[in-house]
């Protein structure tokens, strides 16, 4: 808490405010908005002092304690609680739902109030945050059901000019954004400043391609009939995000369904909260009105009653287990559910490939972001012929990714981002060796503070173990040999998964032929673990239930109106 005066003293660097009469004007404003308040004058003291309301502050002096805040009416408040913004307070001690499941670390005093959001790499704490509950979902509801008409009502022109404003001031923060990012999910910088690097792309997409799928189609036209369909906001949509891609997976649903004419109760994973809560910022700082994007924080449950609220549409990236039981709260009242679900990708190497380079794309498409991808490679099937020569050139590629600190530019592979996931992966592995598989590179958990495990290669894998079955989501890969095409698609297959499914080969012929034999929903020639806006997005069987991205996917948030007409 500051006066006027140490205030216009202490944010000279930031901005010179002429005088103290221009700096108390900002406050006003501020206080209007409830992101300051005044509280009491303290004995003695001539001027109040003012206090921000974006985090709660742990209070030394026993006159605010005791006093309370003081309104712009006067009013005191004696909760000494600060208010929420988007989502919770954040205070200054410094929690996630990756693939739908995470790590939460209550605070001590206000049990299933608040969680603890620790750097992954270190374990650090960065920030205690305030969970929203029911109440409070309900409140934010109930706004953003009022702000959706009005946001509705407006031209398309006037919504897609707010959507690029806030791509421009995403890139303008770019940097800022990639550090809160890697602070929290341990990724390394390079990849969310790639990650940031393609957000423009995705946001212009959708503002170029949303006014066509809310355009008005007339059908039939003759002397006594009209015919035509209308496509309507579906209301107020829920998203429930990831940590691992926390931008593109926000934005992907966030984007469309604003530019559709639909409000957003957006939660963050708890793995990536404070991510969350920036982005939602530069929303509102650039137009988009606060009860139209509002941010709902906390853990699993969060999200189970975030689900319930009463909500007009679900979009959900994670595990299948947690988007199984989505869909099963969503079915009480029939809301339609988007689940981009988990994956156990394959890819077949075939024997006319070039080996080193091969390897070396294989690699990455295992190993980029430590593994944490929906569409990383999780199986690699060798043909026979060229089995020794290339898992010996997979083991020095992948002895390439090395764990580092995240924030170094050199690093390539960072922390994983749940604390439960090394020792995940080591099961995994263990069962695979118990079951013949032979390790060629890693294998073991590093014994560092923080959530780290190496770059592994398992090779002789087989059906019967979890590395080729389960998800593993991290920097682990089993190899198998096939003999031929045939035999690849049959190991393809034999998963519940159907996210992606990749091929190596310098024959586009054989490629093709294959690619179309394999139940998933994305495939890939000579490449992996990419996706883009152009394209739809969509898992089969446990790997998900719609459509996100492209022109498909952009109609997920909005639904038809039949009109028959007889002028």
């Amino acid at each position: 808490a500051q006066t006027p005066g140490e205030l216009k003293q202490r944010t000279e660097r930031l901005h010179p405010f002429a005088d103290v009469a221009a700096l108390q004007r900002t406050l006003d404003d501020l206080a209007a908005r409830e992101l300051v308040a005044v509280l009491p004058r303290r004995a003695g003291h001539k001027e109040h002092r003012w206090e921000q309301l974006l985090c709660a502050v742990e209070r030394t002096d026993s006159a605010a304690g005791a006093s309370g805040r003081v309104d712009n009416s006067g009013r005191v408040d004696n909760s000494g609680r600060a208010s929420h913004l988007d989502g919770g307070r954040v205070d200054d001690r410094h929690g996630d739902e990756g693939r739908g499941e995470g790590r939460v670390e209550h605070h001590a005093t206000v049990a299933d109030k608040t969680m603890k959001i620790r750097n992954p790499a270190t374990h650090e704490v960065i920030r205690t945050v305030e969970v929203a509950d029911e109440t409070e979902i309900a409140a934010k509801l109930k706004r953003a059901r009022v702000a959706q008409r009005a946001w509705a009502a407006k031209p398309y022109e006037e919504r897609a000019a707010a959507v690029l404003r806030w791509r421009d001031a995403i890139a303008a923060n770019a940097e800022q954004c990639s550090q809160i990012t890697t602070s929290e999910t341990g990724k390394a910088i390079t990849h969310s400043r790639n990650e940031l690097n393609g957000v423009g792309e995705r946001m212009t997409y959708y503002v170029e391609h949303a006014a066509a799928v809310c355009a008005t189609m007339l059908v039939t036209l003759d002397d006594d009939l009209e015919e035509q369909i209308t496509y309507e906001p579906r209301g107020v949509v829920a998203h429930i995000s990831a940590w691992n891609y926390p931008y593109f997976v926000g934005l992907n649903s966030m984007v469309p369904a604003l530019l559709c004419g639909n409000a957003v109760l957006y939660k963050p994973s708890e793995l990536a909260t404070l991510t969350g809560l920036h982005l939602v910022d530069l929303a509102h700082r650039s137009g988009i009105p606060t009860d139209l994007l509002q941010t709902v924080v906390g853990t699993g449950a969060t999200g189970a009653s975030l689900v319930t609220s009463g909500i007009d549409l679900v979009c959900f990236t994670g595990s299948f287990g947690t988007g199984r039981a989505i869909a099963k709260a969503a079915a009480d009242r029939l809301t339609p559910v988007q689940l981009e679900l988990g994956g156990k990708d394959a890819a077949y190497v075939c024997d006319d490939v070039d080996i080193p380079a091969t390897a070396a794309s294989i690699a990455e498409g295992v190993l980029y972001n430590a593994g944490q991808s929906c569409c990383a490679i999780e199986r690699v099937y060798v043909h026979e012929r060229i089995w020794e020569a290339f898992v010996s050139a997979l083991r020095d590629a992948a002895g390439e990714w090395r764990p580092g600190d995240p924030l170094n530019d050199n690093t390539n592979m960072g922390a994983l981002a749940r604390d439960e996931q090394p020792a995940y992966l080591q099961a995994q592995i263990d069962d695979a060796v118990a079951k013949g598989g032979r390790v060629l590179l890693g294998g073991e958990m590093l014994q560092h503070a923080g959530n780290w495990y190496p770059a592994t290669v398992v090779v002789d894998a087989t059906p019967a173990m979890a590395l080729m079955r389960e998800e593993s989501f991290g920097p682990v890969i089993g190899v198998a040999k096939v003999r031929n095409d045939i035999e690849a698609v049959e190991q393809f297959h034999d998963s519940e998964f159907g996210l992606t499914g990749a091929i190596f080969t310098a024959d586009r012929a054989r490629a093709e032929a294959f690619l179309q034999q394999l139940d998933v929903g994305t495939v890939y020639w000579n490449c992996s673990d990419r996706t883009t806006p152009r394209l739809p997005w969509a898992g089969r069987r446990h790997s998900g239930l719609g459509v996100s991205m492209s022109m498909a996917g952009i109609k997920a948030f909005v639904h038809e109106k039949a009109w028959h007409s007889r002028p």
